[in-house]
């Protein structure tokens, strides 16, 4: 798949639609893809499942004759000779590569190709990101795809027409593709089918709203926004941990290779399938309303491969989908027009006051709430992140004109040894930043700068 791709799930889960769409900057086009559920016969469901089976074995085949030709030091074959050695040379010797379409078989190896491609671009360094592994062997119980190109298929009012395989029935839960580019056949390991299509649409634009939102993510709280808002995670596995520990309980106590061990490894499938659902329907419901709401929308870079590490808070990080609500986030931002910005994740997003910029230091993740040393602000833990998370990118720059005097003979309490040296200074007007602390005003009403220019220090330890 391309690393450009992004997935977007449809709101209804019954209709188990989902988009996925990549941009092109060159040509200011999106391409989208477009699930649908599938509803194949007995008859049906063999022929697909033949199908994918003489996919995979092309795959397999192909792959260990790469695999062979690395370990005797020989040049990666090209897509062309492998078309001629797996497929048009095979056929002649396995007569059962001809009841299959001979496309999705083309496809499986231009795959290969393909992901050879990306990592020895990967190892070189033009391809950017993270490293990228060597290409591994399908199996048979995992997810099967079959990819069909061109005139190959057929779009009917209710049904699609596959080559050697009929014509399957189709829910269109959302109006039907147009000129799709590709067609993919789809099995999960619920057994469910999907027929996905590939269209490429200009890019649409959303009217502007001038407005910035920077935005925390946690635990407890799945998304604060830089407004004071919150959105709570519905964190569908911890809800069906105890169903799902029933069932593994069940499924780890049948003897492997009989019906029973399928059908309560289905079971489990089934449960897993509908805890994703659940989880990529709330996520999509999130960033939409998010891109529709504000212009600009800035994220942390969270090092989530990392966090998952802990053993305590593995579990619930995994059960949030952080990064799967960024990635959203970023397709549908780069979908609609609007900015999307990540900041650095060694940014004291929760250690700096947002009021004034005092850092107070690391806090324990049990404390959600703290008052800041320097200003004496108080502040949500959460809503103090996401409001310097927004300031990073967007500080705040108008300039104000004030005017400072001297105290006479200012004293400063200090349960500390060392204190920061008082700087003169006379009254005259200066130019300060919003973002930092505002000045204090005496009776009189006037502004009172809070540098000193002289200062008698009280300690309480000798």
């Amino acid at each position: 798949m391309n690393p450009n791709t992004f997935l977007c799930y449809n709101n209804n889960i019954k209709d188990h639609t989902l988009l996925s769409f990549s941009v092109t900057k060159k040509s200011k086009k999106v391409k989208a893809r477009y699930k649908y559920r599938i509803y194949p016969n007995h008859i049906q469901i063999t022929k697909l499942n033949q199908l994918f089976g003489c996919c995979r074995f092309v795959w397999n085949q192909s792959l260990a004759h790469c695999n062979q030709l690395y370990v005797n030091s020989q040049n990666q074959p090209s897509y062309v000779d492998l078309t001629k050695q797996f497929i048009t040379q095979a056929k002649k010797e396995l007569l059962w590569l001809k009841e299959v379409a001979s496309t999705p078989l083309q496809q499986s190896l231009k795959d290969l190709d393909q992901a050879y491609k990306n990592l020895f671009n990967s190892c070189t360094g033009k391809r950017k990101g993270i490293k990228v592994k060597p290409p591994r062997f399908k199996s048979r119980k995992s997810r099967q795809t079959a990819r069909f190109v061109g005139a190959n298929y057929k779009i009917g009012q209710d049904k699609i027409y596959l080559p050697k395989v009929g014509k399957i029935k189709i829910v269109w839960s959302r109006p039907k593709p147009r000129q799709p580019s590709s067609l993919t056949i789809i099995r999960d390991s619920a057994n469910r089918y999907f027929a996905s299509f590939v269209v490429e649409n200009c890019a649409e634009h959303l009217a502007k709203t001038n407005n910035s939102i920077g935005i925390d993510l946690g635990i407890s709280t799945f998304a604060t926004l830089s407004n004071g808002e919150k959105f709570e995670s519905p964190k569908p596995l911890k809800k069906n941990l105890k169903k799902l520990a029933k069932f593994q309980r069940k499924f780890a106590k049948t003897k492997p290779g009989s019906k029973r061990r399928e059908r309560r490894k289905l079971r489990v499938a089934k449960l897993h399938a509908k805890i994703k659902d659940i989880r990529t329907e709330f996520l999509h419901k999130l960033s939409t309303d998010l891109v529709r709401k504000y212009d600009t929308i800035v994220l942390e870079d969270l090092n989530v491969s990392g966090m998952v590490k802990n053993r305590k808070l593995a579990k619930a990080i995994s059960d949030l989908g952080w990064r799967q609500f960024r990635t959203l986030t970023e397709a549908k931002c780069e979908k609609y027009g609007r900015e999307f910005k990540v900041i650095n994740r060694w940014e004291p997003t929760s250690q700096k006051c947002s009021c004034c910029g005092f850092k107070g230091g690391k806090k324990e993740l049990n404390v959600r709430e703290w008052t800041c040393l320097n200003c004496g602000a108080f502040h949500d833990r959460d809503i103090n992140a996401a409001v310097n998370i927004l300031k990073v990118v967007q500080p705040i720059t108008k300039v104000e004109t004030i005017e400072t005097k001297v105290l006479d003979n200012p004293v400063q309490l200090s349960l500390f040894n060392e204190v920061a040296e008082g700087q003169p200074e006379t009254e005259q007007k200066r130019t300060r930043s919003r973002r930092k602390s505002s000045p204090k005003k005496d009776a009189s009403g006037n502004d009172v700068s809070t540098r000193l220019e002289s200062f008698e220090q009280l300690r309480l330890f000798d």
